[in-house]
């Protein structure tokens, strides 16, 4: 069930309308939540109806107990044991296939057949989860007492396919909190979003694939240098407004049933440099890479500085391979690795000191950090590492024609770009001109949106790009 698709917005209408009325009795309203959580899981493989139940409670069990023991041996064992367990189901059913080809391919042997993998990307679930058990063993909050409570917040549906990775601890008091009430001020940026949102995700971002993004990556040599480098231009931009639009959907559905998602992204392309691109790209992955992976790698407080160069690496490079069992992935993610400890060398070099003031030093900055994530960005959409070299050759091969690409695309870039580097001021009047609309003024610019939808996307919705993490 994708969040794109009408048989999304049904769900979600019909779970509007039964979980209020029982919003506040808190087991009737959090039964609705947790059936329809699982009634999403079901939509895409009824053995999720196994899977996430029973790994839920385990680490319910495990929160439990880590709420109660206090002998260090104990406390390591419980979070370990939650740790291998949401590492080994994303071991089992999304990277098995590429290991047991990487030993085929090392052991000159056929890779054994593995049928074990399934439609919906785990990763986002298991993150979610480990966040309890990790962060009760760091005694960062206490356990949550409602098994209910606990299995709805932990598998919320809007966060399933591709987040925010929102931490359990965090959703869990919202979700115990009897007597909420949605203000027509929620309702209206609920709705603002989901609008925003779909718009990013057909007017922008599968337009731009459907007409060049795909067409150059599939068969790179049809096209010139010129035509292949807009090509993963529009690629930088389809990425980002299929991902940002698909946050803008599950921030906007958790806020029509009166639940905040963090926020996760912030014109991430305005960065002035690479540590600043992950403070505005995927926030909920960048903090959670931070704090449960980089903050527990040996050697952070020691006085050698390699220790840091190389977790930072290390980090990224787990990051990469978190996105795909690829060999393109895992070096998209060395790259950004790579770039993260050599800017952090270059800080402390410089003593720390705060970004130049110099407007042209700030553009040039910009430009860099930007150019080097599109370049980054070839590997990570290219589907193998000889296509993506073959991209790279086009665009090297400085040939110049723009006869494949059509008005309607260069209009369509054009906009993707001015939107992305309007100032925030600009999207919080058009949010607030929304909201302080009366209801069928509303109800009239989604039934716009509605129609410019169904004459841009003839070809119905593309699943969201980050789904297949």
């Amino acid at each position: 069930m994708l969040l794109s698709s009408t048989v999304y917005f049904v769900f979600l209408t019909g779970l509007f309308l039964l979980y209020w009325p029982l919003q506040r009795w808190r087991v009737a309203g959090l039964s609705v939540l947790l059936f329809a959580n699982y009634f999403f899981y079901a939509k895409w493989d009824l053995f999720y109806l196994i899977l996430i139940p029973g790994a839920s409670f385990l680490d319910y069990l495990i929160g439990r107990g880590l709420g109660s023991a206090q002998a260090p041996w104990l406390r390591r064992s419980l979070v370990s044991l939650s740790v291998f367990m949401n590492l080994g189901i994303l071991a089992t059913f999304k990277y098995m296939p590429f290991f047991l080809a990487t030993y085929a391919g090392i052991a000159q042997t056929k890779a054994p057949a593995w049928h074990w993998t399934f439609p919906l990307g785990i990763s986002f679930y298991c993150f979610q989860s480990l966040t309890y058990t990790i962060d009760l063993y760091r005694k960062d909050g206490k356990p949550v007492r409602s098994l209910l409570t606990h299995m709805t917040a932990v598998s919320f549906f809007p966060t399933t396919l591709s987040g925010p990775i929102t931490r359990v601890l965090a959703l869990a008091p919202q979700l115990e909190k009897v007597g909420r009430t949605l203000s027509s001020e929620d309702g209206g940026k609920a709705l603002f979003r989901i609008g925003l949102g779909l718009m990013k995700k057909f007017l922008i971002a599968d337009y731009l694939a459907e007409n060049l993004v795909n067409r150059v990556f599939d068969t790179p040599n049809l096209y010139t240098g010129m035509e292949a480098l807009i090509g993963v231009y529009a690629y930088a931009l389809q990425l980002y407004y299929d991902f940002s639009g698909y946050s803008d959907i599950a921030i906007g559905s958790a806020l029509l049933l009166g639940l905040k998602l963090p926020e996760n992204f912030n014109r991430p392309y305005l960065a002035l440099n690479i540590s600043e691109f992950w403070r505005r790209w995927h926030i909920s992955l960048s903090n959670w890479l931070r704090d449960y992976l980089y903050f527990s790698l040996p050697g952070l407080r020691s006085k050698w500085k390699v220790f840091t160069y190389f977790n930072l690496f290390f980090t990224m490079l787990l990051g990469g391979l978190w996105h795909g069992a690829s060999w393109n992935f895992v070096i998209w993610g060395a790259l950004h690795g790579a770039a993260l400890a050599f800017h952090h060398g270059w800080r402390t070099l410089r003593g720390n000191k705060p970004a130049s003031a110099n407007l042209a030093v700030r553009v040039a900055s910009r430009l860099l950090t930007t150019h080097f994530v599109i370049l980054a960005w070839v590997f990570f959409r290219a589907s193998s590492l000889e296509n993506a070299m073959e991209v790279l050759a086009r665009i090297a091969s400085l040939t110049v024609s723009l006869a494949n690409i059509s008005m309607p695309i260069a209009v369509v870039l054009a906009i993707a770009a001015i939107a992305h580097y309007l100032p925030k001021r600009i999207y919080e009047f058009l949010a607030s001109l929304y909201i302080r609309s009366p209801f069928f003024a509303q109800a009239a610019a989604l039934a716009a949106l509605v129609l410019a939808i169904q004459y841009v996307a003839v070809t119905g919705a593309a699943p969201f790009l980050y789904t297949k993490f």
